[in-house]
């Protein structure tokens, strides 16, 4: 939208510019300009998103601190986003459960007018503040989940709606925006990286949804490494559902395990597929009761559970 309209607590409607709308000065003259002075002027614009999100490292930590928390509750992460903005959380969530082998649910996106809207743009439900609202209400989200909002504007009504909602049960709320400005709502964490003017005037897609897909990025990953969905570098939870991703659990075993490939075969037969299972079998002499018992007394935290504490 080229103007982002909010109905106000009060009723009032509200109409503000985004920085996101406004025009760039930089790519004015783009449509008259070479192919290759075109793609130039797109990775010039795009070296701001890096410094954009850096500023925003401590809000970052501070939610996914706060996403860690709801984990180690038995809560969930919930995206929820319209257009550009409601695709990348979908995006993020769906890609949870075959990197770390969660549940589906732990940590889902959710986006205005539906699944469907993923191929075709429903653009007037991100106008439906009370949708925000009735779409958590539909995942039963609870006051043990976290919500993510996302909206590059930082005032899209679905969103607000539903940010509203998740304060008004006493969950943690948290708004990932790229404008500074306006009457944004009130959450417990701003994530704010203001990547400036698109390349193509209100393409939020562009630098937007980059600086967006980053962000997320960290949510996720960050918050599965501390609770223990990670050794080293190394995806121990991964689902080996296929021949390329059976290949890779077999490489992490080895690599983790410290062991050739034939010992890594064992191990991970000897585990049922489970990679971190097999690791620990590989890293010790204990029996796979045992393995099991020392996981579970380190909370599922590999490093631990070996008596590695040199990486705390």
């Amino acid at each position: 939208m080229t103007e982002s309209k909010l109905q106000g607590r009060a009723g009032k409607t509200e109409t503000t510019q985004a920085l996101t709308e406004t025009r760039n000065p930089r790519t004015i003259y783009i449509d008259r300009v070479s192919t290759r002075d075109a793609v130039k002027l797109f990775i010039n614009e795009d070296q701001a998103i890096y410094k954009a999100v850096e500023a925003c490292s401590e809000p970052i930590a501070q939610a996914i601190e706060l996403i860690v928390s709801a984990f180690k509750k038995g809560g969930r992460l919930i995206y929820l986003g319209a257009g550009t903005s409601g695709r990348l959380g979908v995006l993020d969530a769906s890609e949870c459960p075959p990197t770390f082998g969660v549940e589906p649910d732990m940590v889902m996106g959710i986006i205005a007018g539906g699944y469907q809207a993923l191929n075709n743009a429903a653009e007037g439900a991100e106008d439906i503040v009370s949708a925000g609202r009735a779409d958590l209400i539909e995942v039963n989200f609870c006051k043990d989940d976290i919500l993510v909002g996302i909206t590059a504007s930082g005032t899209t009504p679905y969103v607000v709606g539903g940010i509203d909602y998740a304060r008004s049960i006493g969950a943690h709320t948290v708004l990932l925006t790229c404008n500074p400005y306006g009457d944004l709502p009130k959450t417990d964490v701003l994530i704010n990286p203001a990547v400036g003017p698109e390349v193509i005037t209100g393409s939020t897609r562009l630098k937007s949804g980059t600086a967006c897909k980053m962000v997320l990025n960290m949510l996720s990953s960050i918050s599965m490494i501390r609770i223990g969905k990670v050794f080293e570098n190394l995806m121990i939870d991964m689902r080996a559902t296929n021949a390329k991703l059976r290949r890779r659990a077999l490489r992490i075993v080895m690599e983790g395990g410290q062991v050739p490939n034939y010992l890594a075969e064992a191990k991970l037969q000897e585990a049922d597929g489970d990679v971190k299972l097999a690791i620990l079998l590989a890293r010790t002499d204990f029996t796979v009761e045992q393995a099991k018992l020392k996981l579970k007394q380190a909370e599922g935290v590999l490093y631990k559970a070996i008596g590695d504490i040199d990486h705390e």
